[in-house]
């Protein structure tokens, strides 16, 4: 059947940035298809409670608490996966995120700390991870981009830079790492995870963003997690050096942040 290529019964996944919303939900979604997984984030209490996740679809996670800002802290858990499973599949690249800042006090640390956060760590643990994959017959790669990669908005110069970058990169890495490793990327648009309380807890802002979104809705975690399997499983087989855009439709930015004209 269909459905049996969305499966990945026997692998071994690593999802960064994976205690609560977009990482969370992806490390869930792959324990549902078959995968174990490594787990890891800043907060224990936030792992426990995926890793009960996890369990509950009889699938073993393994819980790392670390701070991913840091590319080796990133980089390790490569062989966390191989040390805890055995072998290697798959590869969430899911840690990231700045917060919007207008562009003349966006300086260059703030930019090259954004570039670190969101490339450097995606570039560490994938380097990382080649050696098992390859000695597991192959694997993929997902990173996790954002729409703001791709269109303008005021203050963010310093996060849609480095998604940018990620986007790129992922065409390049898969073009390096086929035939037996492929990577793909998903461009995030407005989904409800902590990051977009503000909006999600005020109901006229999040009236503004739904309906500034196309599909007049705000993304849920589930939605990327969905898309994520897609990537990651044999379903997507066929699919490497793609960045695929699960943003509602987005073509514009879909919240003005206010920022005056100078």
């Amino acid at each position: 059947m269909i459905l049996d290529r969305f499966r990945v019964p026997g692998k071994v996944a690593v999802v960064t940035g994976s205690g609560r919303g977009i990482g969370a939900a992806a490390a869930v979604a792959l324990a549902e298809a078959g995968a174990d997984v490594v787990i890891s984030s800043r907060t224990a209490a936030d792992l426990d409670e995926v890793a009960a996740r996890i369990s509950a679809t009889g699938r073993t996670a393994h819980a790392v608490t670390a701070d991913l800002s840091d590319p080796e802290a990133a980089a390790g858990l490569a062989n966390e996966a191989v040390e805890t499973f055995g072998r290697l599949d798959i590869v969430v690249n899911n840690v990231g995120g700045t917060y919007p800042r207008p562009l003349l006090e966006t300086t260059t640390e703030f930019l090259e700390e954004a570039f670190r956060f969101n490339v450097s760590t995606a570039h560490a643990l994938t380097t990382a991870a080649v050696p098992a994959m390859l000695a597991a017959g192959g694997g993929a790669v997902v990173n996790v981009s954002s729409v703001m990669g791709r269109i303008a908005g005021r203050g963010f110069a310093a996060y849609g830079t480095a998604k940018a970058a990620l986007a790129h990169y992922t065409r390049l890495a898969a073009r390096d790492l086929a035939p037996r490793i492929r990577v793909n990327a998903v461009a995030v648009g407005s989904v409800a995870t902590s990051a977009l309380e503000i909006v999600v807890s005020n109901a006229e802002l999040k009236a503004k963003m739904e309906s500034a979104t196309p599909l007049q809705r705000i993304g849920e975690a589930e939605d990327i997690a969905a898309t994520v399997l897609y990537l990651a499983s044999p379903a997507g087989a066929y699919v490497t050096g793609k960045v695929l855009e699960a943003d509602g439709g987005s073509q514009e930015p879909n919240l003005d942040l206010g920022l005056p004209d100078l």
